[in-house]
This record gives C-alpha cells, structure tokens and sequence, in this order.
C-alpha cells in the first residue's frame, strides 16, 4: 500500500501519521551541530504502524519501534523494525478478541529498558523482550508470574531500581498492582477493588506511594463508534487511591475529584502530608456527541490529613507527553518538559518547558510544518542543575518528507539544537520512547 493514504482518511492514516511500510537500515547519517559526547546508548521510540495499512483506531496499530544508537560524538545507526508480535501478520485480527490471549500484544505504546531488558509495552498484554537491534526476542512474562497484561507506563524508581506498574482489564480483578525488583523478578501482584472496568492508561509513584488514577473511562461494547469499545461516563465519577508501595488493596485510601480524564501525569512526590501531583488534564475523552477537548496542566494536591483533594490549572495551553529526568520520577522536581499540541492534533509543534515553582514556561519551536513528539530528558556530563541536560525527539519535515533526531539544550532551550542528525526515511508521528545508556 502506498504511503499516500486519501484523505477522506482519519487522522491516524494521513499525512505524517500515515504509516511506513518498510523496515530500514541507514549507517551514512548526516548530522548538524555536535552530537554530546556523553549520549552513549539508543533512544527508543514506539508507535502504532499498521503492517496492513488500516486500522480503526490511532490505538490499534502494529507496534514499530524507531532507534537511532549514539556513540562518542558520532550517530552509530538508524533502524525501524515492527514488533513481531503474533497480531503482526494476521490480516484478520480482531482486538477485542485478542484481549483473551495476554501474547497477542500489539507492542505499540512505549519502550523501557529495565534490568538489562529493552521491553515493548502495550497495556492489554504481555511486554515484548527486543535485542539492542530492535529484533524481537519474544512475549516476556517474569517466568510465568505475571498472569495479567502490563501497563504501558511503568515507573523506574530512581532510589531503589524497583519498576512499578500495574495492570487493567474487562474481567475482575479490574486492576492489579505489580511490584518488579531491580533485579528484574516479580515479587508482588494485587489485585485492586475498583467498581468497574475502567481504561487506566497511567498512574503516579511518589518515594513512599502509589497513586492510582479511577476515571470515568469505561470499557461499553455495545458503543464502537470511537473504534474501541471504550467510552466517557457520567455517571462513574473519578477518585485517586492512594496505597504504600509494598501495600495491598486494605491500605488503599481513596480521594473523590472532579470527574476529568489524565493520559499522562507529570510526575508525583511527596511533600509532608501532602502528594502533589501534575497532570496533563482533560475535561473529559471519548465523550459520545461530545467534541474532544485538549490536556492541560493541572495540579493536584492531596492532604492526607484533612482527607481532600485541592485542583489547580497551572496553564491554558494545549500540552501533554510530559516528561521529568528520569532520576526525579517519584521525587520533587522543578522542571517539566511537554509536547505542545499547537494545532489541535497529538504532535508538537513545540517542546515547553514548565517551571513548576512558579508555573511559568518557555517553548522551543520546531518550525513551520515541522512535528515532533514526546521530549525525553537525558542529563548532561557533570550536571550541577536539574535541568542540565537534553531534549531528544524525532522532528519531520512535512515539506521534504524527512526526519531528524534533535538534541535540544533543555537548559536554555534555544531554538536552535545542539544537534540535529538527518534520518532520510519518514519516521511518522508515534507514542512514547526511552532514552537507554549504555
């Protein structure tokens, strides 16, 4: 199928959304400024790429994971592969049905890497294992322990290497707890009383909690007009739990909020008797006869004594794929680094930047018909500040069809990169990505 898709055509399979048909291998890449030499590894991104050209949903594509390995000044290798999950080559896949078989993964949302394994992530299934290559290892399930799917975000605590991540589904249990050591072993599964099968994209990790996010997302299958058998509820409600991170449903407190919807929070800390955490927050999502409504940055502020819940919105624009320094997930930080939606679609036109003190921000703006992604902070050699470090994301140029990975000095965040280096192949607009050292 030609990469020309109609554009009678949603979003997802037009311009640069549409996918890519070809796996490619690119060595010669040019680049532009001066690479750090500090960024030794790969960074990761994945996305839907539906092999067959259609899909019913931006959500229900074949996973491609985009990498591009950076050695001592020098840009080692572009690649794209699809994760080769049993879906990949099934023309007649339905996903409802494969939501029975925890294997058949698309593998489209994110990529982490955690106790020495690079893992495709999509939160109805099992992770998929890749080689430092982007080959596919397989479907990894913990050695048989993980008997449920995993979510796609997962939080890497930066103090004890622990992964912490759950899972949702259509079936009670409708949420599950997962604990992972840092040395890779699942040592904790709980299941979590909610009242209903509700689409938990996300949740929050503070040093001392987890905090789970029940919004009014509900699975309805006799709705599939959005796609996916998902839709908004008004009647639901929204409330944050909040439990210890070795605890068990018993020491879940649960905080009533207005009903709203988060793909992605921020980050969450904890703050004496209070949690604060950051959100991009909408209004609502999937809302029948409704138009959708853009994330904002919000912030919420638990006070576990008093027992409530204080809302504040930090900014009016459209932002959301925010990112803190790895090294801060869980803790209190300063900064935050966002996708700026600019013209109403999920891609950046920009990266802001949020001082979260004051809630002020700052933008780098990538360029008339220019689209970039989620921004990911690498820290700088010998930082001494927070933000010292680096913005990566892959950018097209909708005008020549190409792509770039740009090197942003996330301290300044001038609008001019410290490095861009030029990727010939269209890389189209994707989901979440990790930057992994060597």
């Amino acid at each position: 199928m030609s990469e020309a898709i109609a554009n009678d055509q949603p979003f997802w399979l037009t311009g640069n959304f549409a996918p890519t048909m070809e796996e490619v291998t690119d060595t010669e890449l040019k680049v532009t400024g001066t690479i750090p030499a500090e960024l030794n590894g790969r960074y990761l991104r994945n996305g839907a790429n539906p092999k067959h050209g259609d899909t019913p949903h931006w959500f229900l594509g074949d996973g491609m994971i985009h990498g591009l390995e950076l050695a001592n000044g020098s840009a080692n290798w572009y690649r794209n592969r699809w994760v080769k999950t049993p879906v990949l080559d099934a023309t007649d896949s339905d996903a409802v049905e494969s939501m029975g078989d925890l294997s058949r993964s698309l593998a489209n949302t994110h990529i982490v890497g955690h106790a020495g394994k690079i893992l495709a992530l999509e939160e109805g299934h099992w992770p998929f294992e890749l080689s430092k290559d982007l080959e596919t290892v397989g479907a990894y399930n913990y050695g048989g322990k993980l008997e449920t799917g995993m979510t796609a975000h997962p939080k890497v605590c930066p103090e004890t290497g622990e992964m912490l991540a759950f899972s949702y589904g259509v079936m009670p249990p409708y949420l599950t707890y997962h604990r992972i050591s840092a040395a890779g072993e699942l040592v904790q599964s709980e299941a979590i009383e909610v009242p209903g099968a509700t689409m938990v994209h996300d949740f929050n990790i503070t040093r001392n909690h987890v905090i789970f996010m029940d919004l009014p997302l509900v699975f309805d299958f006799e709705n599939m007009a959005a796609g996916i058998p998902i839709a908004w509820s008004d009647d639901y409600g929204a409330r944050l739990g909040v439990m210890p991170r070795n605890g068990s449903n018993k020491d879940i407190v649960w905080y009533d909020i207005d009903p709203c919807y988060v793909y992605h929070p921020l980050n969450a800390y904890d703050d004496g008797d209070n949690i604060v955490i950051e959100v991009c927050r909408m209004a609502h999502s999937m809302k029948p006869n409704a138009k959708e409504v853009p994330p904002m940055m919000h912030r919420w502020t638990i006070n576990t004594k008093a027992g409530n819940v204080t809302e504040s919105q930090i900014d009016d624009r459209s932002v959301d794929f925010p990112r803190v320094p790895d090294s801060l997930i869980g803790l209190r930080h300063r900064y935050g680094y966002t996708a700026e939606f600019g013209l109403g679609l999920p891609y950046a036109t920009a990266f802001r930047k949020y001082d979260m003190s004051n809630g002020s921000s700052v933008a780098h703006q990538l360029g008339d018909g220019c689209m970039g992604g989620e921004p990911v902070f690498v820290p700088a050699a010998n930082a001494t500040n927070e933000d010292d470090g680096y913005l990566l994301s892959y950018v097209v140029d909708q005008h020549t069809n190409t792509s770039e990975l740009v090197v942003v000095d996330a301290a300044t965040m001038d609008d001019e990169p410290v490095a861009r280096i030029h990727i010939p192949a269209r890389i189209p607009a994707g989901f979440h990505g990790s930057w992994i050292a060597d």
